[in-house]
């Protein structure tokens, strides 16, 4: 599986990702914080790649196709089926690479797995408000604000705030069988 833009493609992420992945991280510190904590050692990545393990959360890697590097990062998280038929996006750049657009073509690819091949309906990304940069992207991918979470996520010590945004499959979309028929 590879969902490719022009310059990026998906790459699911493994357990031999770790020393680029926490190498990335480290470097990207000050462009995350205060908005995130991803696993920044060994110990800390395998952990959390143990999320992944039951097929509700699916993490991936958004490489940059000419040179093979890690642009950034994307999880398609708490997959839910049923009525539902959605998950959230959890979403990050890597610094070195970060302001080339690599992360919307990234989210673009995600976006279009999360439809066609997961056949989800709905993802929602929950940001907080002050990160202006996720919301710009979000908003350029053509989500829309459904409202304001008050302590949300549990991040950097505090309960978080967070807008919800959210985005739907196209009218072409077509639904996963586990969608109720009445």
């Amino acid at each position: 599986m590879s969902p490719t833009s022009s310059r990026v493609e998906l790459c699911p992420l493994t357990l031999a990702d770790q020393d680029e992945f926490c190498s990335l991280v480290r470097a990207s510190a000050e462009l995350h914080f205060p908005w995130m904590q991803l696993p920044a050692t060994a110990q800390e990545f395998q952990a959390w790649m143990r999320r992944f393990n039951d097929g509700t959360n699916l993490g991936f890697m958004i490489r940059v196709l000419e040179t093979g590097e890690a642009a950034g990062m994307v999880n398609i998280n708490s997959i839910i089926r049923g009525r539902y038929q959605g998950a959230s996006l959890g979403y990050a750049a890597f610094a070195p690479s970060a302001g080339r657009g690599y992360m919307a073509e990234g989210l673009t690819a995600a976006l279009k797995h999360a439809f066609d091949e997961l056949r989800l309906h709905r993802l929602e990304a929950n940001i907080q408000p002050a990160n202006k940069a996720s919301l710009a992207l979000v908003q350029r991918l053509g989500f829309g604000y459904e409202g304001l979470s008050p302590a949300y996520l549990y991040i950097d010590g505090a309960w978080r705030d967070h807008e919800r945004w959210s985005v739907t499959a196209p009218s072409s979309w077509t639904p996963d069988p586990s969608l109720p028929e009445v």
